[in-house]
């Protein structure tokens, strides 16, 4: 892996997604405007929800950002060593452009190739929808393990109404030392909580429209079939700096150090 700065991280995801034909979108502010379901903006896709629905369009079919956000919804697991109430989330979106196939390939070529964040193959594993062959047979196609693909129901991305749809989530494998019984791909397949395996992005098929009281299989189809995708960059820049927790990055060191000083 290439050992980069989070500013280094921050400008590598959006100028490859630029060279993909993407827009880079500036991140908009905390404060949600014009919808009343969400206080504030808890993810990459909350500001450009407009363009999911059909309701504006967008100036380019393929958008990427890294929007600042809050999220409450986990705020138990905040203050371990990956979870943050605030925090930058970097993102790629297709309204009605690319969908599956295309995704699942550039979030491929980016993490691996050692021209952008040179991840070894063998320390990624990916989730995807239970029911989700085709994302399940794209990853084999780039030559990912099966060992390494585990198929799991929780991989539906929702959050509060709005743009959902199945996902697959992109780990990295610490290795055994955050292991301590051993256990494996097991964290993964039983869902149990980890520090071994941290999830750095996932990638969402967003093609369904989520609403209050409707069963999942009911939701509506959105007008176009879209990609949403978010990789947290504290949690992405804890990983490739290698250090146990992201309040050791360069992101919160000085930070913390200024508040020991004082």
């Amino acid at each position: 892996m290439r050992a980069m700065n989070s500013n280094e991280i921050r400008e590598t995801y959006l100028n490859f997604f630029k060279e993909h034909g993407h827009t880079i979108m500036p991140s908009a502010s905390l404060l949600v405007l014009n919808d009343p379901t969400l206080l504030w903006n808890n993810a990459g896709v909350t500001p450009l929800k407009k363009y999911f629905d059909g309701s504006m369009i967008p100036v380019n079919k393929r958008l990427t950002s890294c929007q600042k956000c809050i999220r409450t919804n986990d705020i138990e697991s905040v203050g371990d060593d990956t979870h943050h109430t605030f925090f930058e989330m970097l993102g790629n979106f297709s309204i009605g452009d690319y969908f599956k196939d295309e995704a699942i390939e550039m979030a491929y070529e980016l993490l691996t190739s050692k021209k952008y964040f040179g991840f070894p193959k063998e320390k990624l594993y990916f989730t995807v929808y239970a029911s989700d062959n085709d994302a399940y047979n794209k990853w084999l196609s780039l030559g990912v393990d099966e060992n390494h693909i585990v198929r799991l129901e929780s991989n539906f991305w929702e959050i509060g109404e709005g743009p959902c749809g199945p996902d697959s989530e992109i780990f990295y494998d610490r290795g055994e030392e955050f292991d301590k019984e051993g256990l494996g791909v097991r964290l993964l397949k039983e869902e149990i909580d980890n520090m071994r395996y941290v999830e750095i992005w996932n990638n969402v098929f967003s093609q369904f429209n989520s609403k209050e009281g409707v069963k999942r299989e009911d939701y509506k189809e959105l007008p176009s079939k879209n990609i949403d995708t978010g990789m947290g960059l504290e949690r992405m820049t804890c990983v490739l700096q290698g250090v146990t927790s992201s309040y050791d990055t360069d992101l919160f060191k000085k930070i913390i150090g200024k508040i020991e000083e004082l």
